[in-house]
Parts: structure tokens; C-alpha cells; sequence
């Protein structure tokens, strides 16, 4: 009997394994996330497929990359963080493998229609810059002034520039948004981003959401450990919902509590700093009646007299719909950054922008609002950043008017 031949039984064993991790997934975590890990990894699946008789002496590896990508969303089926030797030799090479793949899809379709992929090896180099990207971030400082000055349509609002900004001491802001704990975010790691926060003894430190993934639902353990050195400045940190937050809102609740973090959920705290009173506004995710939510709350916390107003908001899209002259300043996560994009080469494009017509990075301005779009400090969704640098950086905020 003839036996198959190398692309068959890759072919036939990447079958098995799609319907193996689908079942597995509709089995124990349910039918929402069986369909997604059903789209994602046929998609990948067709790709890789069509690819594989053109990779040649690197088919070895090839197929433990495979079979790492069917592995990682398997065990996703079950929340649990998992240790750095899984994460090194598993998570982080199943998330390089999906990304090269996915950029791979034009090569996918010319081998298809029969010509040869040449140059091949560009997606998956682009993918190994992006793992490099998904686990570090650009330290900086952002220097923004709140000018109030009216401006037309929502547009992007330039910074000032090198001595521009007033001379009187700003309002100092950490803001750490969307570190997603799990795979490319370890506790270790944000944890170090935290006590780095704390060194920096910042007025205010602000989380702006989406906290943990599918791997880090499982307990409120490590994200309370992760957060644990903001207790160091307790009364200065605060903490807004994001989508993601929503998926399993009393673990993060009680995350945030053990780690001295006041979660403001449509709701206002006023703080007294040392660059004078700033009113803390937390507003929820909401996916439906978002204008009408954010009134609602807005109206139940005016504006507190001679303070800074700062509205902790996770999704920028929903910056549109906040009434106007309602937030002096407004910060956001979200989108991390674009996540893929030219800003790593001094450009300000990203993908996000072909596809939705939302801010996705830096400040932004609308009527006298201002707009701070965080980069993020982790990623999720697409496996890697590519080109959008992960943020970790101190906000200095200064007052249009303020002077020495």
C-alpha cells in the first residue's frame, strides 16, 4: 500500500486537530468561544496548509509550530496561568506562529493559484520583530497641555513641543491600560511595571481596563499579586472597567481591592494633589446607550469646582458620544496603540485606521476636550504587536494659563 505522502498527512493531521481543539473548546468553555477558535484557527489552518509544501528542510519545524498554535488554544479551553517554560516553549511560539501565518495570507494565495511564494521568509521575520515588540515597551515622557482652546471635528491634537509647555510643576499621571495578564504578560512583569509606576512617585496612577485574558480568569490571585506594589500609593490610584473586564468583573473587583485600587464603576472621587484638586470620573463599558449612559453619569457628578476633571474611559471610540466640555482630560486604552502600525518608525499610522474610524493613539481633541489615547501596556486579539510600541510612560499634565 502506497503511503501518504508528507503534505497529506500534514494536511489530515491539521483536520484532526481543528476538530479536536473545537470540541474540546464547545465542550468546556462553551459554544462562543468553540465559533471563535473555530473561525481563527480554520482560517489558519487553510493557510499553513497551502504554504507547507513550500517550506522545504524547515518542515520540522514548521509542524511544531503547528501543532504549539492547536496546543495553545486547546489549553485555553481551561483557564489557568501557565509557567514561563509552557509560555517559552508553547504560548509565545503559537502566538509568532499565527501572526507569521495570518501575514502570510498573500503567499498562501500564489502558491494556491500555482506560482512559487518567493520570499517567504518576510512574514515570519516580520513576526519575530513582532514577538521582540510584545515583550518589551517604550519607557517615555508625554508632555500634554489641557489648553481648552475650541477646536472643530474630532482630530488628532500635536503635543507641544521641547519647551513649550508652562513652567509651573504639572499633574504627574501613570496610566496602565490594557495589560491583558496571560501569555505575554506575565505576573512578574506587570508587577515590575507597577513598581516602576511607584519609583516614579506619580500624583495619580490610573488603570484604564481589560486586566486579564482567557488564561488569567481563573482565580483573583495573580492579578491582585501583579498590582500588589500599588498599594504604595493607596488613595492615589484608581481604576475604570474595560470590555474584557466584563467577562469576569468580581475577580477584578477583588483584584483591585486587595491591591489598594479604587475601581470607580460610574462613578467620581475628587483627590487633592500636589498640582491641585483633580475630580476622577469612572466610566463603565457600555456596549449599548453610551451617550446616554456617560450623560446620566456626568449629570449625577458635575463638575467639582476648581478642579481638574479627568474621565477614565477604556474605549476611545465612546469619546464621540461624551457631551461636550465634559471632560478636561480623558484617558483611554483599548486599542493598543493599533497594534500594528508605523509609529515605531515616527509614523502616526496604523491599521486600526483602515478599518474603524476611532482615535487609536496619542492625543486628540473635540470641541475644548482633550483626549489621551494610552498605546496599552499589554495586547490581546491579533497574537503580537507589529510596528506600535507597548507604552510605559508618565503623563505630565499642565493647565493652558499656568505660568512660573
Amino acid at each position: 500500500m502506497k503511503s501518504l505522502s508528507p503534505v497529506v498527512l500534514f494536511w489530515v493531521a491539521s483536520l484532526l486537530a481543528w476538530l479536536l481543539v473545537v470540541v474540546a473548546a464547545r465542550r468546556r468553555r462553551g459554544r462562543l468561544y468553540a465559533r471563535f477558535v473555530g473561525v481563527l484557527l480554520g482560517i489558519h489552518t487553510l493557510i499553513a496548509c497551502a504554504l507547507f509544501r513550500h517550506v522545504g528542510p524547515l518542515a520540522p519545524a514548521f509542524a511544531y509550530l503547528h501543532g504549539a498554535a492547536f496546543l495553545h488554544f486547546l489549553l485555553l479551553s481551561r483557564p489557568r496561568m501557565r509557567p514561563l517554560a509552557y509560555r517559552a516553549l508553547v504560548s509565545i511560539p503559537a502566538s509568532y506562529f499565527v501572526a507569521a501565518i495570518f501575514l502570510s495570507f498573500p503567499w498562501a494565495i500564489a502558491g494556491a493559484l500555482g506560482a512559487t511564494p518567493y520570499g517567504l521568509w518576510v512574514p515570519f521575520a516580520l513576526a519575530g520583530v513582532g514577538i521582540l515588540q510584545s515583550l518589551t515597551a517604550r519607557r517615555e515622557e508625554v508632555e500634554l497641555v489641557v489648553d481648552r482652546a475650541r477646536v472643530g471635528e474630532l482630530k488628532r491634537h500635536p503635543l507641544p513641543r521641547e519647551g513649550e509647555p508652562p513652567a509651573r510643576r504639572p499633574l504627574r499621571i501613570v496610566q496602565i491600560t490594557d495589560p491583558h495578564l496571560g501569555p505575554f504578560m506575565s505576573v512578574a512583569r506587570l508587577r515590575g511595571i507597577c513598581e516602576r509606576a511607584v519609583a516614579r512617585d506619580p500624583d495619580l496612577v490610573v488603570l484604564t481596563g481589560d486586566y486579564l485574558t482567557m488564561e488569567s480568569q481563573d482565580t483573583a490571585e495573580h492579578l491582585a499579586e501583579a498590582l500588589s506594589p500599588l498599594r504604595a500609593l493607596e488613595g492615589r490610584v484608581f481604576a475604570c472597567h474595560g470590555n474584557h473586564d466584563h467577562e469576569s468583573p468580581r475577580l477584578v473587583a477583588t483584584a483591585l481591592a486587595r491591591a489598594g485600587v479604587r475601581l470607580l464603576v460610574d462613578e467620581a472621587a475628587v483627590v487633592e494633589t500636589a498640582a491641585g484638586p483633580v475630580q476622577v470620573v469612572g466610566m463603565d463599558f457600555h456596549y449599548r446607550d453610551r451617550a446616554e449612559r456617560m450623560a446620566e453619569v456626568c449629570a449625577r457628578h458635575p463638575r467639582a469646582p476648581g478642579a481638574l476633571r479627568l474621565i477614565l474611559l477604556h474605549d476611545p471610540g465612546a469619546f464621540r458620544l461624551l457631551g461636550e466640555g465634559e471632560g478636561d482630560l480623558v484617558l483611554s486604552g483599548h486599542t493598543h496603540g493599533g497594534q500594528l502600525g508605523l509609529v515605531s518608525l515616527g509614523g502616526s499610522w496604523t491599521a486600526l485606521r483602515l478599518f474603524v474610524n476611532m482615535p487609536d493613539h496619542g492625543l486628540w481633541a473635540r470641541g475644548p476636550d482633550r483626549l489621551y489615547v494610552h498605546r496599552g501596556t499589554g495586547h490581546y486579539g491579533f497574537p503580537l504587536r507589529l510596528g506600535v510600541p507597548a507604552e510605559e510612560s508618565v503623563l505630565k499634565v499642565h493647565l493652558a494659563g499656568d505660568g512660573a
